[in-house]
């Protein structure tokens, strides 16, 4: 490919998209140009959208005009090095635009990869700037590369919610909502909250979405949105909300009211719901943010000792997640565009394991 292209949405209006060509940059002294050979699509993707300002997500991959590339996870591979260390033809894993390439600044070059040092990612959190060499990856299994990209992240998210549940005693509470109970995230967290003594985990879903849910058997139950008050509002819960949806959570809030003992926000599946009108009772909502929790746990458990956790959760949950999605890869900007809408409307069935490439 002599071109780059950049699959790009506008900030302000998801749905409106573009594709950007240029010619491929230089590459400069101690730079190195990867081709994105291939990215997952999920539901996480429009979050990163959604919260791009909030969470300065656009930053990652700038655009122009109000436009933004969406951060996606995938592999790369060197199609051009003038960075000693790293040769042409080797595979990395990591955080990519939706576009073609990306040219990268390698610092902080080791076995296991390196960290994207270019000027505008450095006021970013690193955990999104890693490139991880898998040569050296213990973890990776280039058979398992679909559920790498599909559900690592996302189940690293997991990790690290159940995580901070247990930190906290999870509040107190004898039940865990976990709303969007279709979403991957949602899924591994319940694989992990499993066999808690004293907790029960509640899946809450659509109609369209409750037999996939049950059939997991990773939930205690599972509740559609319109049943939810049929739930007993007088036991101590906890919320992990991965819709965002505005009216769903003040149902949530007014239904247990003091017996809600804490409402983590997470994800904006249900990113177009209108906004809360009045103040809710019980706790305020509070946004989880990933790396906060990286952060604490780098430093409780010392250097290597969180992706050693990380690593053994993730091998034990592979084991249980291997039929719960057809694969879909497909590639072209019309391939992306479709996909991309699907994702924003929520239309991505909960059984797709969405790949793609540009």
């Amino acid at each position: 490919m002599t071109q780059v292209r950049d699959f790009q949405v506008r900030r302000d209006a998801l749905r409106e998209h573009r594709l950007v060509t240029a010619a491929l940059p230089e590459v400069g002294s101690g730079e190195v140009l990867m081709s994105v050979d291939v990215f997952a699509l999920t539901a996480n993707n429009v979050t990163y959208a959604v919260a791009g300002d909030m969470m300065n997500y656009w930053d990652f991959f700038p655009a122009e005009e109000n436009f933004g590339r969406v951060p996606v996870w995938g592999f790369g591979n060197v199609v051009q090095s003038n960075a000693e260390g790293i040769e042409v033809g080797e595979r990395f894993y990591g955080y990519f635009p939706m576009s073609s390439h990306l040219l990268v600044a390698p610092t902080r070059l080791g076995p296991g990869g390196f960290t994207d040092g270019v000027a505008h990612r450095q006021h970013l959190n690193r955990v999104y700037n890693n490139y991880q060499r898998v040569s050296a990856d213990p973890g990776y299994d280039p058979a398992r590369e679909t559920e790498q990209m599909l559900l690592r992240p996302l189940f690293t998210t997991s990790f690290l919610i159940d995580d901070f549940l247990t930190d906290n005693d999870c509040f107190g509470a004898r039940q865990v909502l976990l709303t969007s109970a279709s979403s991957k995230t949602s899924l591994g967290l319940a694989h992990l909250l499993q066999g808690r003594d004293g907790v029960e985990v509640v899946g809450l879903t659509s109609a369209a979405n409750r037999d996939f849910c049950v059939g997991l058997g990773c939930y205690d139950r599972v509740v559609t949105y319109p049943d939810l008050e049929s739930l007993d509002g007088d036991v101590p819960s906890v919320v992990v909300d991965m819709a965002g949806d505005a009216p769903l959570r003040a149902r949530i809030h007014r239904h247990f009211g003091a017996a809600l003992k804490h409402d983590c926000m997470v994800g904006v599946t249900h990113w177009e719901a209108p906004p809360e009108q009045a103040e809710l009772p019980g706790p305020k909502p509070t946004m989880f943010f990933a790396p906060s929790q990286i952060q604490k746990r780098a430093a409780d458990w010392g250097p290597g000792g969180f992706e050693q956790r990380v690593g053994a959760a993730w091998t034990e949950f592979l084991g249980s997640s291997s039929n719960w999605f057809e694969v879909r890869r497909e590639q072209g900007p019309e391939a992306v565009a479709t996909r991309w809408l699907e994702a924003v409307e929520n239309r991505l069935p909960p059984t797709c394991g969405q790949l793609l490439s540009l």
